[in-house]
């Protein structure tokens, strides 16, 4: 016979240790490994009707796994509502090194010792500060991803594409050299991961430079902003998402498109498969870059 789940009200909607529940005799130990309860990270469960994000993990780890960590890195920018990880990946967290834990699996510890300055409280747990989590992003590798992810970073205003320059040219120590130019590459301007990946791929290819986020006008005043332009020449680059392809952006993408045609404008879209197969992208380009201009 299939007996409920035992979920008492205290634990409800609540992420908990399971020895300490088990202590206080709210719970046993079959009972934890019930449909009530998903398990975290060892012996820290939360109740099956939180929906599992990388915020409440990383917060797990910060309050429960290890008291007192900082998280920093990708998880440090959840924290600061920019969405740099998904559900799965790794909690990042920073810990002194003379403490000691052991390796957990989700969990990627980096040890070092951060100042009183590069560390706050938000959401009741210890994160790395807006600029010493966009200097942290800045390490990533491949380099072309930390830039994606300063670029994302850099949208949510927590912290000017001058600032982190500045902060970046100061920085010192290994890998200083990585941030430096991370962070002079990222212009904080695409409105997508694809977008940053797009640029990148244009800057290192033979084409002349494009302008980001290029504004469109004609005679009548504003037409539309481009991902990528080339005034001179009237074409324009634009990365076509998923979300494009859905019923209610449909006829404002149409409309959108006539009027840069209206106004002259070539339109090249890019896909995630164009992305995939540079060397044909960029001579699709370059191709719309040399047509001839008619009058």
């Amino acid at each position: 016979m299939t007996r409920t789940p035992v979920r008492p009200a205290q634990l409800r909607g609540t992420i908990f240790r399971g020895s300490e529940q088990v202590a206080r005799g709210r719970l046993t130990r079959a009972q934890l490994r019930s449909s009530a309860w998903t398990r975290l990270f060892p012996d820290v469960y939360a109740c099956a009707s939180l929906p599992v994000t990388h915020h409440r993990r990383a917060r797990a780890v910060a309050r429960l796994l290890l008291p007192g960590a900082v998280l920093s890195g990708r998880s440090a920018a959840v924290l600061w509502d920019v969405d740099a990880a998904e559900r799965d990946d790794p909690v990042e967290c920073t810990l002194a090194p003379a403490r000691r834990c052991g390796a957990v699996r989700g969990v990627h510890v980096t040890r070092r010792h951060l100042a009183d300055d590069e560390v706050v409280q938000r959401h009741g747990v210890l994160v790395t500060t807006p600029m010493r989590t966009a200097l942290d992003l800045a390490r990533i590798q491949p380099p072309d991803e930390a830039v994606v992810h300063l670029d994302r970073f850099l949208r949510s205003r927590l912290v000017t594409l001058h600032e982190l320059r500045a902060a970046a040219a100061a920085t010192t120590g290994p890998g200083c050299r990585g941030i430096r130019l991370a962070a002079e590459r990222a212009d904080g301007l695409a409105q997508s991961p694809q977008e940053t990946r797009l640029r990148l791929l244009l800057h290192r290819s033979s084409l002349p430079r494009p302008v980001a986020q290029y504004e469109v006008r004609d005679a009548t005043g504003f037409v539309a902003a481009v991902d990528f332009g080339w005034p001179e020449h009237k074409v324009a680059v634009e990365y076509e998402g998923v979300w494009h392809g859905e019923p209610q952006q449909v006829g404002k993408d149409r409309r959108r498109l006539n009027r840069l045609t209206a106004a002259g404008w070539t339109v090249v879209f890019v896909t995630a498969a164009d992305l995939r197969d540079p060397v044909a992208l960029v001579a699709r380009i370059a191709a719309a870059l040399s047509a001839p201009r008619y009058a």
